[in-house]
């Protein structure tokens, strides 16, 4: 289903402005339960992640009010600095950025989950620092199923080693994997991508490797595909400008 104005301008503010996010927030939910309906997947199956890139903290203020309660940043300094606004209203914040190493001090306490897991050396250092400071933190493994060097996430044949360093740390909780659909206009193509994660998670869980059977997210899809995502077994999908419109500046989820 396509949702209305994803490809509209920036959002107007004030109250016009608010109440289109509103609408679109209405919209992208009843996208997804469409999705879920023809997929035959029970209604509430599927959560909206709302990808908040570029969007400042009260806009996101207003989507919580209207009932979101999952938000995803890419970018550090967006989570530091849009944390205070945030914190008093209930909701979920991921990261699905690609995290470097030197930032994770910054991140960790900020966050409740980490989608963008993707080598034994960041887990190593997640864990080294909720050590330090007594705290746990949930992650997903990703996975670059499309092969593309732009792209972030292990290989998927190198999954279930990433997986089974996991289970050894037990500051980290492993809830599932996330990716980033193919770059190409073959819906087909990209459907076969998140077909592969799905049959990947199944395969992990089913061989018996540690931490594998309690990993059952499957994070994938967005604004443009998240029905196709939808009927391979999603479980989060990603919708930044369903929602908030576009971008002012070129967005990657």
């Amino acid at each position: 289903m396509s949702m209305p104005g994803a490809g509209a301008g920036v959002e107007p503010a004030g109250e016009a402005g608010r109440d289109d996010l509103v609408d679109r927030l209405a919209a992208a939910r009843a996208g997804v339960e469409e999705a879920e309906a023809r997929a035959g997947r029970p209604r509430g199956s599927v959560r909206i992640l709302l990808a908040t890139k570029t969007v400042p903290a009260s806009r996101i203020v207003t989507a919580l009010d209207a009932g979101a309660d999952l938000i995803g940043e890419n970018r550090v300094q967006e989570v530091l600095a849009k944390y205070d606004e945030l914190a008093g209203r209930r909701h979920e914040s991921h990261f699905i950025g690609h995290l470097q190493r030197n930032k994770v001090s910054s991140l960790v306490g900020k966050i409740d989950c980490l989608q963008t897991l993707d080598s034994a050396g960041l887990a190593e250092r997640l864990h080294r620092r909720l050590e330090a400071v007594d705290g746990t933190l949930d992650v997903m493994v990703q996975v670059n199923v499309s092969g593309e060097a732009t792209k972030s996430g292990v290989a998927p044949d190198d999954a279930a080693d990433l997986v089974r360093t996991v289970a050894g740390l037990p500051r980290l909780r492993l809830r599932g994997y996330m990716t980033i659909g193919l770059n190409s206009p073959d819906r087909a193509a990209v459907r076969s991508g998140y077909a592969r994660l799905r049959t990947l998670r199944d395969e992990l869980a089913g061989h018996g490797v540690p931490g594998a059977a309690d990993a059952t997210e499957l994070s994938m899809g967005m604004s443009g595909d998240f029905a196709d995502a939808i009927a391979e077994g999603a479980t989060i999908v990603r919708l930044g400008s369903a929602v908030f419109g576009q971008r002012s500046t070129p967005q990657g989820v």
